[in-house]
């Protein structure tokens, strides 16, 4: 399967089943496309001298433009064959290995996000926290099912964890306590609101997480709409000292600004640029808002001209950014060619389910926080382990080759068949697709390829990539 496109001045060819990336000229370009529709060599050489033969384009240089795509063919990077089928059996036969917790600490929240898919924070059902030794139980759960596997991922999360943080310091300690014992290395990432974050939690942050994940939806404006404490005052004046002062702390690395778009700031690379020009941060995410049809922050099929643009115009600012040496990092334009996931993570995707539990404040164990509340995907608990095993198998299945929607995608290697709570929310199953979700998902992909072309281009001119 190939995948063509034009972006930025850029002839862009993507071989979808080797993952080769190829930037070419014009009649090479065109010669692709030709073949790709199943046109001869001899067909595809005539027809490059008419298209191109009035700038000097002759049947030798055809040839040549033809061999090169043979040289491709016959090493595998173009027009390959799709191998990795079976994959998807070797998925459903592998014994779970769960190697990434996410801790809902609070069933609660100090801001009343009407976007919010947890409802606010507690998630549909009753408000909590979690105690110490259910999150502890959590802990040597992860530990007794993680087999072999060394670094394992916690993420504290809610509502608001830090209304938790009595509670967070002592499983982190608990944590690193075992980790010598047991051979594990933990990883935490904290995903704040801001609002709780003092000078105790910047200094117990900075040593204790691998990652901090900081909400924030940009402009004032913008995120004070939705963002608003249960007094509907917006949350901006208060949480921008905080995370700045936390930023400055951890030297700036090992964070990330979390903002969410809706049908209100299409214009969203504004909001990424407050972020990085006015505020001073260069990590950086902008998710678009996944919510009822009906809502009307919903993002619609109207939206999406403006959107593509939005994208593309900031894959051409960061690009100039990084040529000017002060780049910043957007998280849906990282993109590794080189040392990239192994195909049964680009079959599989993230785990959920299998390799990627969420645990409720009292134990309950869900596929992901996305479906927690919804005794349908209740999967078990961390005293009884995961006692659903039905759903889990159906979790193991969550792939590319389980979506019919994707046999014929390009970008299905990227996304992994997409998420399946995204899934499940628009279509009812967890091997469905989220079509809007996967429109915004091609475009992000196309524009991070075709800056991985341009960066190869800027340091072969000697650019500096820093």
């Amino acid at each position: 399967m190939i995948h063509q496109y034009r972006l930025n001045g850029y002839n862009m060819i993507l071989d979808v089943n080797s993952g080769s990336v190829h930037v070419t000229d014009d009649a090479a370009y065109e010669a692709v496309a030709m073949l790709d529709r199943g046109m001869t060599e001899e067909e595809t050489r005539e027809a490059l001298v008419r298209q191109f033969g009035e700038k000097g384009f002759t049947r030798e240089d055809a040839e040549d433009v033809l061999s090169d795509i043979r040289e491709l063919r016959e090493s595998g990077r173009l027009f390959s064959e799709d191998v990795y089928e079976g994959v998807q059996y070797d998925l459903k036969q592998r014994k779970p290995v769960i190697k990434a917790l996410c801790l809902l600490v609070a069933h609660t929240c100090n801001l009343q996000c009407s976007y919010c898919f947890a409802s606010q924070g507690d998630f549909h059902g009753a408000q909590g926290l979690m105690s110490f030794e259910t999150g502890k139980r959590a802990l040597d759960f992860l530990v007794e099912n993680s087999g072999f596997r060394r670094n394992l991922e916690v993420d504290f999360f809610g509502g608001e964890p830090l209304m938790n943080f009595g509670v967070i310091k002592e499983l982190v300690a608990y944590a690193r306590s075992i980790e010598k014992e047991k051979n594990k290395n933990f990883r935490f990432t904290l995903t704040t609101n801001g609002v709780g974050i003092t000078d105790e939690v910047i200094e117990w942050a900075n040593r204790e997480c691998y990652n901090v994940v900081l909400s924030l939806d940009g402009r004032k404006e913008v995120n004070d709409r939705f963002r608003v404490d249960r007094g509907g005052r917006g949350s901006y004046d208060t949480i921008v000292p905080k995370f700045r002062k936390l930023v400055e702390a951890r030297r700036g690395r090992g964070y990330y600004m979390r903002g969410t778009f809706t049908h209100f700031n299409t214009d969203f690379t504004e909001d990424i640029f407050h972020m990085a020009d006015d505020l001073g941060f260069r990590e950086l995410s902008m998710e678009p808002v996944v919510t009822s049809p009906d809502s009307p922050s919903a993002l619609t099929e109207e939206d999406l001209p403006v959107l593509f643009e939005q994208y593309e115009k900031l894959a051409a600012d960061m690009l100039r950014r990084r040529a000017e040496g002060r780049p910043i990092t957007f998280y849906h334009y990282m993109i590794d060619l080189s040392h990239g996931p192994c195909i049964y993570k680009r079959v599989s995707g993230c785990g959920s389910g299998t390799e990627y539990l969420a645990v409720t404040a009292w134990g309950d164990l869900y596929p992901c926080h996305q479906f927690v509340g919804d005794p349908d995907f209740l999967m078990g608990s961390v005293w009884d382990g995961v006692t659903n095993t039905k759903q889990r198998d159906a979790f193991k299945l969550c792939n590319v080759y389980a979506r019919p929607e994707c046999q014929d995608c390009w970008a299905k290697f990227y996304c992994s068949g997409g998420c399946a709570a995204n899934a499940y929310h628009a279509t009812g199953d967890i091997h469905g697709t989220y079509e809007y979700g996967c429109k915004l998902f091609r475009k992000r992909i196309e524009c991070a390829l075709m800056m991985k072309a341009a960066e190869a281009q800027q340091d072969a001119a000697g650019q500096d990539p820093a």
